[in-house]
């Protein structure tokens, strides 16, 4: 599936690139793992590679189709007659798909909320870790520093 080498996308910690294919012994079993390295939080992850497609691990967006998918960040955010603990559930579970553009979305309509009103501690947490995984990705698809893609997500949203 994945090569070392590969840059991946693994949801809820960011991105990486593929350091290690290995065989594990784990409570007596063999397993092939991947080893990803996740420069925003300077960790090693090892998945199963029968998992991985489970968890979500998958290639990064290439450059045009993340070019594509930052334009939703201009679009104007939907309106939610969702409480904002339905609006967090759902916005939470967009998070976990691990989509490119899911995050976007989110991003999107967080900051479409604030705009509107203060979000909650929760929801201000849930955007912050949005950016932090949409910079995580764009700085290996843009082949720049972390700086250098926060700067380029704030200009585009």
């Amino acid at each position: 599936m994945f090569n070392v080498g590969d840059k991946v996308f693994y949801p809820m910690h960011g991105a990486g690139m593929i350091q290690a294919i290995e065989e594990k012994d784990f409570l007596g079993k063999k397993e092939i793992y991947y080893t990803i390295f996740i420069q925003t939080s300077d960790m090693n992850v090892m998945i199963p590679k029968k998992n991985a497609e489970a968890v979500g691990l998958r290639s990064v967006t290439d450059r045009e189709t993340a070019k594509e998918i930052l334009t939703i960040l201009h679009d104007s955010g939907t309106a939610s007659n969702l409480t904002w603990k339905q609006r967090y559930s759902s916005n939470v579970e967009k998070m976990k798909t691990g989509a490119f553009d899911a995050t976007a979305e989110v991003i999107r309509d967080l900051l479409s909320q604030r705009s509107a009103k203060p979000l909650n501690g929760s929801e201000k947490q849930l955007l912050n870790e949005a950016r932090k995984l949409m910079i995580s990705e764009l700085a290996l698809i843009t082949g720049v520093s972390e700086t250098q893609a926060a700067k380029l997500l704030k200009q585009t949203s």
